[in-house]
Formats: structure tokens, C-alpha cells, sequence
């Protein structure tokens, strides 16, 4: 038995969340180049890098546990970003699925305070509690990484602990270090309030 990740087309109004493919990979390539000063925490790729990057997301979702996405501006039609649900968790001795992460998430710069990462969100966690069936979505960043943090608690997931050495570290010059990880999530009985106000939160940005 084991549960395998599907990553359907969501869209919204300012965002529509389609499967990573290679035909993503130049306007990504432009994307990642506009500014890095917020990608100090996160595993992002040079221009050059991209495609790697790409063929790297797939293998890891050849075995069902990564969903990786492209996000698309609706407003120019560009991939400015990526996201992923990953590392399903099911029911002892079940391929009943009772959690999700969302994670490997980066935007451009220009596409950040936009709406479109509390768009991105708002889809994901709608299609994970209520297509799905989840009771909970995860969702971790270092701990160091304030900005971070402060975007994930600003979606509606509420701080759960630290996590001390539990998974690869991406800072440059910590590599094969291990970083303590900040984690986060929001459970089924939350759903309904987190999301009436992520939709407020969006329609600011209409």
C-alpha cells in the first residue's frame, strides 16, 4: 500500500497552480534572477540551475510523495514561482490519507506581496481539506528564517514547535548541515475560519 500525489490544475483569480514541467523552466529561469535577497533559507536556483531543479522535483515525485507546481500569474501569464503539496502521511497498514505538507515554495520578487502566495495557499489548503479529505496540512521553514515565518503565520497556520536538526539545511556555506526546522499547521476544525479570512485577504488584492 501507499498513497500517491496528484497535483491537479487550481486557479483563482490571481493565480493558477499547474504542474512544474520543463516548458516552465524559462520563465522561471527569469524569475529567480530578479532579486535573492529573500532566498537566503531556501533552497532556490540560480537561472542556470532551473532545469536541474525541474528534472531534480520530478524524481522526487516519482514515488508519489511530491505534487510539485508551477504558479502562473494570471495577470501576465508567467510562471513566477513554484510550490508543492509533499510527504503524504496515511493510517497505519491504509492508504487512508490523513496528512499533507505544503512546501518547496518560492516566489519572484516582483510577485511577492502580490496575493498570489495567499492565493496559492488559499487553493491548496481548499483542495487538501475539502477534495482530499485531510485533517491537517503541515508547513515548515527554518527556523532562522523570520520572514518566512511571519508569511506562514500571516496564511492562517498556527506555530507549533521547533523541530532541532531534522532536515537538510540550504544556507550557503551549511552544506550537509542540518537545520532546525520551525513548524506549522492548520487542522480540519480550523478550515472553515482560516478560510473565510484568506479569502478576505485575497480580495484585497482584486
Amino acid at each position: 500500500m501507499g498513497y500517491r500525489l496528484e497535483g491537479p490544475v487550481l486557479e483563482g483569480e490571481l493565480v493558477r497552480l499547474e504542474p512544474l514541467e520543463q516548458r516552465h523552466a524559462g520563465e522561471l529561469a527569469r524569475a529567480v534572477e530578479e532579486a535573492r535577497d529573500s532566498y537566503g533559507f531556501t533552497w532556490v536556483p540560480r537561472a542556470e540551475e532551473v532545469a536541474g531543479y525541474i528534472e531534480a522535483q520530478h524524481a522526487r515525485a516519482a514515488d508519489g510523495r511530491l505534487a510539485p507546481y508551477a504558479q502562473i500569474a494570471l495577470a501576465s501569464g508567467r510562471a513566477v514561482g513554484v510550490t508543492a503539496y509533499w510527504e503524504p502521511r496515511t493510517l497505519p497498514d491504509t492508504d487512508v490519507l490523513f496528512a499533507v505538507e505544503v512546501g518547496f515554495t518560492w516566489l519572484a520578487a516582483s510577485a511577492q506581496g502580490t496575493g498570489i502566495n495567499a492565493e496559492a495557499k488559499l487553493l491548496l489548503f481548499q483542495h487538501a481539506f475539502e477534495r482530499l479529505g485531510v485533517a491537517r496540512v503541515d508547513l515548515k521553514t527554518d527556523a532562522r528564517n523570520a520572514r518566512s515565518r511571519a508569511a506562514i503565520a500571516a496564511v492562517g497556520a498556527r506555530f507549533e514547535g521547533v523541530l532541532r536538526k531534522s532536515s537538510r539545511s540550504w544556507v550557503t556555506g551549511e552544506d550537509g548541515g542540518l537545520r532546525d526546522a520551525a513548524v506549522f499547521s492548520i487542522i480540519d476544525t480550523e478550515w472553515p475560519q482560516t478560510k473565510a479570512a484568506l479569502r478576505e485577504r485575497v480580495a484585497r488584492y482584486r
